[in-house]
């Protein structure tokens, strides 16, 4: 009984936190900065006329989540303004339709939970905005619904171009969007690779539904976090194999003003689908494929392909031609990349979803020093899990 009881008491204790003290130190920066701007600027817009509600407490509650947790549904941009306001309309018709202070006050704390609910603005302090505007005193009372605009609307405008630009400028991503859905490359039915196997995202909604209480997460930040987990345990099983460890490294490359005859001839030589394109120092600048030839040919116009294809990658012999002779006025030069030390597990999704056929491998300073192709990977999963056997 007295364990029981113990292990009782101790779920009141939280776990301690997975964020550094940098991360720490950067949530409470971001709110002093916030708070003083806000203030700031809200006396500066309506002078000395207010005095103390140039900042309402329920401001500190939002800074909370806008500089702590900025990640959180919770704190998003409509989740304050929305919530905000929303709130203080309902306060303010509170109080001025119920003359008791305390049925008043539990009222808009309710019906601001369930318009905020219905406007899918939901936002804690937005409680306190409702609570504050029905015992608030004669001062806030007498503002009437000026108060929904002065403080309650400039205050959280304020506060949230103050969340905007201090956690683009260190790092976090405000607002945390929903990304946009990556669907299959080859326009048809099918799921990704990657969504064939383990949970879907259909799999998580279920469970969501399932489980029917607000979480302060997004869905999409929760899929990530899942995803993560069973790639580290995936390598925790399977061993953490390096590009390094399974990349070609007789890599067959082009410079920049390599000519397009002599990059297509090397890609049938070698039987490659893609050619890295290095500068001097060997950095990869661009990467140029087999599909890169066949759009610049204009294929799609033409029936005689050969003949075609032909025409495009002859030089033309002139100075000033109309059409590409150089291979870097055909590559791409936006290339995904893997360093030395990655382990190969991390690529599946690039590789298997976004179908990339190989992937260009660099060291520390960007030169370019293998290449990893779906074989070296399909090869390297296989033995790996062979000696797990």
């Amino acid at each position: 009984m007295n364990q029981q009881f113990a292990d009782w008491l101790r779920g009141f204790v939280p776990p301690s936190g997975t964020v550094n003290r940098f991360e720490r130190m950067r949530s409470c920066a971001g709110a002093l900065f916030g708070l003083l701007m806000a203030g700031l600027l809200t006396h500066l817009t309506v002078g000395e006329s207010l005095g103390a509600a140039w900042l309402i407490a329920p401001m500190g509650a939002s800074s909370v989540l806008l500089f702590a947790v900025p990640a959180s549904p919770l704190a998003q941009p409509w989740s304050i303004i929305g919530g905000n306001i929303s709130a203080a309309i309902i306060g303010v018709t509170c109080g001025k339709l119920v003359s008791d202070p305390l049925i008043g006050a539990a009222l808009a704390g309710s019906l601001a939970i369930g318009g905020m609910f219905w406007l899918r603005c939901l936002h804690p302090p937005s409680g306190a905005v409702a609570l504050t505007a029905v015992l608030g005193g004669p001062a806030i009372h007498a503002m009437g619904y000026h108060f929904v605009l002065m403080p309650v609307a400039v205050n959280s405008i304020l506060l949230l171009a103050a969340a905007l630009f201090y956690n683009n400028a260190t790092g976090r991503r405000y607002p945390h969007g929903i990304p946009a859905e990556v669907t299959s490359r080859h326009d048809t039915g099918d799921v990704l690779p990657t969504s064939r196997l383990g949970f879907s995202a259909d799999d998580l909604d279920a469970v969501l539904k399932t489980y029917n209480e607000v979480i302060d997460i997004s869905r999409e930040d929760l899929q990530t976090i899942l995803t993560q987990t069973e790639m580290l345990g995936y390598q925790r099983r399977f061993g953490a194999i390096t590009c390094a460890a399974v990349m070609s490294r007789d890599v067959v490359s082009a410079e920049f003003g390599t000519t397009l005859d002599e990059a297509w001839a090397l890609m049938r030589e070698h039987h490659l689908t893609a050619l890295p394109i290095i500068d001097r120092a060997r950095r990869v600048i661009g990467i140029v494929t087999k599909t890169d030839f066949l759009m610049h040919a204009d294929l799609d116009r033409h029936m005689d392909i050969g003949s075609k294809l032909a025409g495009f990658i002859r030089r033309s012999h002139r100075d000033h031609s109309e059409k590409p002779e150089v291979v870097g006025q055909i590559m791409s030069t936006n290339v995904i990349l893997a360093s030395v030390d990655k382990p190969v597990v991390e690529l599946v999704p690039a590789m298997s979803d976004a179908g990339l056929h190989q992937l260009p491998v660099i060291d520390e300073e960007r030169r370019l020093v293998g290449i990893l192709t779906q074989s070296d990977l399909i090869a390297a999963l296989y033995e790996s899990s062979l000696q797990k056997v």
